[in-house]
């Protein structure tokens, strides 16, 4: 019964040491770039003096959705 223990123990061991590091939640460097880029771009085009036949409003859904989800990324 040891031994099987052992034996369990050395392949779990075995296992962890080739199982690729998942980066530290908040430690995504290019999301974080991502991010300041979009935020970068909304406020760009939150300042534009004409709104494009509705298509300054559309882009700034499309930014929100993505801020959103590269939010969601930071979190994980």
């Amino acid at each position: 019964m040891k031994k099987q223990l052992m034996g369990v123990l050395a392949v779990v061991t075995v296992m962890l040491a080739f199982t690729p590091a998942s980066p530290a939640a908040g430690r995504h460097p290019e999301i974080e770039a991502a991010l300041d880029s979009l935020r970068g771009a909304r406020a760009h085009l939150m300042e534009a003096k004409h709104d494009y036949h509705g298509h300054r409003a559309e882009a700034l859904k499309h930014v929100d959705a993505a801020i959103h989800e590269a939010e969601i990324c930071m979190a994980e």
